[in-house]
């Protein structure tokens, strides 16, 4: 999706972002993510986020299995950042938007702020591959992909836009199927922290392909 802003690198983005840590969310670069928006301190965060100007909202996942305290559990070390490219009124309070994914960071650390939701001063450089636009997808097994979804799809009674699919370039085809996988926290954790876009592929290849196998040995149906 094309967005008001160009990104080339690390410096045209703030040190200090608002995160918004959200289980099971996995945001990626050029991926765009759709949120329904209505707790008072997350509205703040988006109002902040237009007034200052940088439409920017950090998506990261709270660690929930080593966090002791439930209501403010700590965050994994990694994160994407989004901006805000769609945004609409609900009518009843709630915001209504779409994040576009820019890059992925490292949490340097959290800030003591004022403000009801939280900040953390964060590092782009390590994911300083993400500002290029497909970089690294000759290397993705398509074909491999392809044929994990087609066995997901069978096993699950879904269908797809197939046409869509085989028209998307390596880079969106795998994003998107990462971030729409039904897998848990450590699986889309470990496919957002990949360091490259043919181990993301590979990773999300293998822990759907062991989904499928569970559901072979506990005798599903749908895959006999």
């Amino acid at each position: 999706m094309p967005i008001n802003a160009e990104y080339r690198g690390p410096g045209d983005l703030p040190e200090v972002i608002p995160v918004f840590p959200l289980p099971g969310a996995l945001l990626l670069p050029r991926g765009q993510m759709p949120l329904n928006i209505f707790e008072p301190r997350y509205l703040a965060m988006v109002d902040d986020a237009l007034r200052d100007g940088h439409r920017l909202i950090g998506m990261i996942q709270p660690d929930v299995a080593h966090s002791p305290d439930v209501d403010r559990p700590a965050l994994f070390r990694v994160g994407c950042v989004g901006r805000i490219t769609q945004l609409a009124e609900a009518g009843d309070g709630r915001y209504i938007l779409e994040l576009t994914g820019i890059t992925r960071f490292k949490v340097v650390e959290e800030m003591s702020v004022l403000t009801l939701y939280r900040q953390c001063k964060v590092d782009y450089f390590p994911y300083i591959d993400d500002f290029t636009a497909r970089k690294g997808e000759e290397a993705v097994d398509r074909e491999a992909l392809l044929a994990v979804l087609t066995d997901f799809l069978k096993a699950n009674d879904l269908k797809v836009d197939w046409e869509g699919v085989e028209t998307a370039p390596n880079e969106a085809l795998v994003n998107a199927l990462a971030m729409m996988s039904p897998h848990g926290a450590p699986e889309k954790q470990a496919m957002l922290e990949a360091p490259d876009l043919k181990t993301r592929a590979e990773i999300l290849v293998a822990v759907t392909e062991m989904d499928i196998a569970k559901k072979r040995t506990s005798g599903d149906p749908g895959l006999q």
